[in-house]
């Protein structure tokens, strides 16, 4: 059995991906890099297993898709980023169709899907995903508003339709002339950066903040109200592999933003279904199986499931192509991945050592 990585060389993606190859005695991952695919030039070998993984954290890569003059830390220009990065797909799909016995890990669809905020909503809604409601297209702050007071809604989270990792994400309050909103984004004369910090913004520069957000496509959807553990607001993180539930992390945070990189800290597992009981447990868990049902022919996909408050009702906010990414994560206990890590399950998937049914 031979593995293909799509990714960047000496990222740490690539390099967890490899070492669970060769832990299990298989022989070196190839690794196929998004510069080659986005210059036409790459080749896989015959009868290969192709695992595509992020394009991310590389500087090169992000100019090339976003523009010349983008900055690794910049949230414009989504919309050229996804242009950029389906065109690199579609090219790598027909090198693996041309490739006697190549298979792709994730489907190529699938992963577009994923990257498109509002197609991914709209493939969960049809399949009766429980999902927040969603407002549309919208154009610019004006347009916002004018939807949210036909709904008599007065908080939306906003986000790039192809963001990832919290990038642009937005959530908004608005009272008549009154508006907050909470980001990761600074403003600045550049364009709108990614930072560590989360503030918050009002009146003026929110509006200006939605404004430039608005320049590439967005996804807004109505503000679930999660639920809360030790006095944070929490949601989780579940990676399903081959249909099953095999990791999962809970983030908690004292902003409504949860994301690990941006100051969410991570709450045991175990801790959390004592909390809530066995049975509801096992619901949120079927509910991310059957999200991830949609990408079936996807082995992995991280799917975002939101805790309502009470924990009577919950929702699915995402499901993510790349979200496996859970350094020191072992598998539920009581899951067919118990003391394995993401990669090495998927590894075990493909090899057998993990049951798929």
């Amino acid at each position: 059995m031979k593995f293909v990585i799509v990714g960047n060389p000496g990222n740490r993606r690539v390099a967890m991906f490899a070492d669970a190859v060769r832990a299990a005695g298989l022989p070196p991952a190839k690794v196929l890099s998004w510069r080659e695919i986005l210059a036409g030039t790459c080749a896989v070998p015959r009868d290969s297993l192709v695992r595509v993984d992020s394009p991310g954290e590389d500087a090169h890569i992000d100019r090339f898709l976003r523009g010349p003059s983008a900055n690794p830390y910049q949230v414009d220009g989504s919309r050229a980023w996804y242009d950029g990065f389906t065109k690199g797909l579609q090219r790598l799909g027909e090198t693996v169709a041309g490739t006697p016995g190549a298979r792709l890990l994730n489907d190529l669809d699938d992963i577009t899907v994923m990257f498109d905020k509002r197609r991914c909503h709209e493939v969960l809604t049809r399949a009766g995903t429980p999902v927040p409601p969603t407002i549309g297209d919208i154009d610019g702050y004006a347009t916002l508003r004018e939807k949210m007071r036909e709904r008599r809604w007065t908080k939306v989270f906003l986000k790039p339709a192809h963001g990832s990792s919290a990038s642009g994400v937005v959530a908004l309050t608005a009272h008549g002339s009154r508006v907050a909103a909470t980001t990761s984004v600074a403003m600045t004369p550049e364009g709108l950066m990614n930072s560590l910090r989360v503030q918050t913004y009002r009146d003026d520069q929110a509006v200006e903040l939605v404004d430039r957000l608005c320049v590439d496509p967005v996804h807004v959807e109505r503000w679930f109200p999660k639920a809360s553990l030790d006095g944070r607001t929490i949601d989780l993180r579940v990676v399903v592999i081959a249909g099953k539930a095999t990791h999962a992390v809970v983030r908690a945070s004292r902003h409504p933003i949860t994301n690990l990189h941006l100051g969410g800290a991570r709450i045991d597992v175990a801790d959390l279904r004592a909390v809530i009981g066995e049975a509801r447990w096992r619901e949120w868990l079927d509910t991310c199986e059957k999200a991830s049902a949609q990408f079936s022919r996807t082995l992995m996909v991280g799917v975002d499931l939101l805790p309502g408050l009470g924990w009577r009702r919950h929702v699915v906010g995402e499901v993510n192509a790349f979200g496996d990414l859970l350094p020191r994560l072992t598998g539920l206990p009581d899951g067919p991945a118990a003391g394995m890590d993401t990669y090495a399950a998927q590894v075990a998937a493909c090899t057998g050592e993990l049951c798929r049914t």
